[in-house]
Formats: C-alpha cells, sequence, structure tokens
C-alpha cells in the first residue's frame, strides 16, 4: 500500500506581543555571553596541544545597560572552494541605546560587512553578536529571528537595487506590515502607509506607482519609509546617500535624524565621507582593513586625531575655501608605518575618557605626547576666538 505523504503545515504566525515575550524569554546576561564565547575557545581548540588561553574580549561602554548590541571577538570570512579570505577579526564593538554610530573607512574596509551580519545577512564564522544580550549570530530558533526582524532593520545603499520594480509603492512599504501582520484591518495598513509616506516627504497619490517613476531621492525615501513604518530600535543605514545628488543629500539626512530624534532609535550609519558622519553622528568608528583603529565622540575625531589613516581620512575632506584647500597637505597613509613585531603587538587602547586607539605600545607613547600637543593647541585657539568675539562685543556697544 501506498503512504500517505505526510501534511506540511507551516508554523503559526505569531502577533507581535507573542514575539516579543518569546524575545524577552531568550534574555542573557554579561557572564552567560562569555560562557558562550568559551566554549566556542574551547571547541575550537580542542584537538590541539598548545592552545591559546581564553581571553574575555572587551567592547568600549563600561555601563552595561546602555549597550544595544554587542560585538564581541567577531570573526566573518567568505569560503571560495578550499580557500577562505577573513574580512573582519577579532572585532570588538558597542552600539549604545539611543545614539548615532558613524562607521566610516575607504571602500572594502568592511564597514557594510559589519552592518550586514548584525541584520543576519552575512554569517558569522566566529565570535558572537549580541542584541540586548540575546546571541543573534549563527543558528537561532525561527521564532525568535522573527521577533529580531521585527527590531532590526536596513536602509540600503543603491534605492535603485533593493525595491522591487514589479511591486508598486503600497506593497513595498506595507510588506514588512503584512509579514508580521502588524495592523488591525485594511484601512488601518491603508492608514499607516499613508502617513508614512507623508512623513518622508512623498504624497498619497504616490501609493499605486511604481519605482521606476521616481527619482533617486523619492526611491531612497521609499526605502526609509519601508525600515520605519516597522518601528525599529536598531537601523542600520549603509551609505543611504552616497547614489544621490548633493541637493538631495541633507535632505535624506535630516529625515533619518528627525526620525531617530522622534522615536529614540539607535542607528548605525556607514559612509565613508566624514565630514557628513560629523555632520549626523554621535560617536564615530574608523575602519581599516576589517578592525576598527579609532573611536570617540565625533567632535573629538576632528579636534584631536591620533591614527595615521584617521588622519588620511581628514585630510582627503575638501574644504570649501580655496585659498585654504590649496595650502592643505594630503596625508597618504601605508600599512608599512607601524613597525609591529611579535612582542609588540597593537592593541585597542583607552588613550583618554571614551577614545579609544589601536596601537602598540611605541606608538601609545607616541600618541599620548601627540595629544598633549593637540590639547594645548585646541586651547589656544579657543582662546582666540573667545577674545575675537569680546573685541567684536565691546566695539559693537561703543
Amino acid at each position: 500500500m501506498n503512504k500517505e505523504p505526510k501534511k506540511v503545515t507551516s508554523p503559526k504566525r505569531m502577533s507581535k506581543t507573542e514575539l516579543e515575550a518569546v524575545y524577552m524569554s531568550e534574555h542573557h546576561d554579561n557572564a552567560s555571553l562569555m560562557n558562550y564565547l568559551k566554549e566556542q575557545h574551547d571547541k575550537k581548540y580542542r584537538r590541539k596541544k598548545d592552545a591559546p588561553p581564553f581571553v574575555e574580549p572587551k567592547g568600549q561602554v563600561k555601563n552595561e545597560d546602555e549597550i544595544l548590541v554587542k560585538l564581541r571577538d567577531v570573526r566573518i570570512a567568505f569560503k571560495r572552494g578550499n580557500t577562505e579570505r577573513v574580512v573582519i577579526e577579532h572585532l570588538n564593538l558597542d552600539i549604545k541605546k539611543g545614539e548615532i554610530l558613524g562607521l566610516v573607512g575607504e571602500s572594502g574596509s568592511g564597514k557594510t560587512t559589519i552592518g550586514r551580519a548584525i541584520i543576519r545577512i552575512n554569517p558569522v564564522s566566529g565570535g558572537v553578536i549580541a542584541y540586548n544580550n540575546i546571541p543573534i549570530s549563527g543558528k537561532i530558533n525561527r521564532t525568535l529571528e522573527r521577533a529580531i526582524k521585527t527590531k532590526i532593520q536596513m536602509v540600503f545603499q543603491d534605492p535603485s537595487a533593493s525595491l522591487n520594480e514589479r511591486a508598486n509603492v503600497d506593497y513595498i512599504v506595507s510588506e514588512g506590515l503584512r509579514a508580521f501582520h502588524l495592523y488591525e484591518n485594511e484601512e488601518d495598513r491603508l492608514n499607516k502607509v499613508t502617513e508614512m509616506l507623508e512623513k518622508v516627504g512623498l504624497m498619497p497619490e504616490h501609493l499605486k506607482r511604481y519605482p521606476h517613476e521616481f527619482s533617486g531621492g523619492q526611491r531612497q525615501r521609499i526605502g526609509i519609509a519601508r525600515c520605519m513604518i516597522m518601528g525599529p530600535e536598531l537601523v542600520i543605514a549603509d551609505e543611504p546617500i552616497s547614489a544621490l545628488d548633493v541637493s538631495i543629500r541633507a535632505q535624506v539626512l535630516n529625515l533619518i535624524k528627525q526620525f531617530q530624534q522622534e522615536n529614540n532609535m539607535t542607528v548605525l550609519f556607514i559612509a565613508h565621507d566624514l565630514s557628513v558622519v560629523r555632520y549626523i553622528s554621535d560617536r564615530i568608528a574608523v575602519i581599516n582593513s576589517g578592525k576598527i583603529v579609532e573611536l570617540c565622540d565625533a567632535n573629538r575625531l576632528f579636534e584631536a586625531p591620533l591614527h595615521p589613516y584617521t588622519k588620511a581620512l581628514l585630510s582627503a575632506v575638501p574644504i570649501p575655501d580655496p585659498r585654504i584647500e590649496s595650502k592643505k597637505k594630503i596625508v597618504v597613509y601605508s600599512p608599512d608605518m607601524h613597525h609591529y613585531t611579535e612582542d609588540d603587538m597593537p592593541d585597542f587602547y583607552e588613550i583618554e575618557p571614551n577614545h579609544f586607539v589601536r596601537a602598540n605600545k611605541e606608538e601609545l607613547e607616541r600618541y599620548k605626547k601627540d595629544l598633549e600637543v593637540l590639547n594645548k593647541y585646541n586651547e589656544q585657539m579657543k582662546e582666540e576666538l573667545k577674545s575675537k568675539k569680546d573685541t567684536k562685543k565691546g566695539g559693537g556697544k561703543k
């Protein structure tokens, strides 16, 4: 007798409240995360006699309650046949709740790879990525994955490639609402989509149009609307303005900043233009060849850059005044500048409060001296500006 085929039943569609309950049940603390990493370490070196001891990786934020996303000893590699190319290795990074963290570096430095790993597009081959102390890298159960999707969203670099050309705006923007059933009825769904379109500067009559009927800036606004309608806690903005005209860039930046302030969201803003990142970010992390070389507050990075790669990026930022621009010295960075040895390998040091730099011991001493010089120079400049302002005020009163 022929056996009847087994019926494949689709998993129950859970409401956002049920997904939230599953998400909260997976809550971990920092100690359990470190145990998870230690298990990975022991598993990796279980057949090797001379295994290195497990060293607990540390982040940059001391208060655990302020951290939303943790990357601990993260390794990302891509395989092609028998060859493996390691893009990110031993990465430790903290993203605070409610902040805009700028991630800056040249093309191919690993910025987008990190963002795509957080949202689980790129797999992680080592370490752990934790969201609210919940490990979200590697294999996780399907329900938890769905819960995470409601909390993390992404704005992609190319609006033309990230939007479905065969779907209209109504379908594109409400796709997440339909997938997680985040509306009461059809009227409620349509009201939410219309309201979001108006927030991003589009009109209700655009609902039935297709992406090819819009300009580049309008397409990016559709991508932002699709992201924000989910009410995410974390948004990964992967160079959202690089494909846009200069006149449109400021509008899109202001739009992202407006949503962040209104909803107290956390944003990982990926870009290669330091001047843009300074405008929108609270902190800036500079990345080169898959390693964070400097991390500090946005204004402080411009006041006291220490790493030679950071200085090279800053020297590439154009200055509007042609007279100053013509006298500017371009700094060229080369990895050969560093003289690392087996006895003196680089590490990520806190050289001043909330200012971290990658250096070995020899470089660290030099950076400390450079920092003292820069601090004195910045104080002198502030005093000169203050005296000029006082002189102008005194002249105005007379």
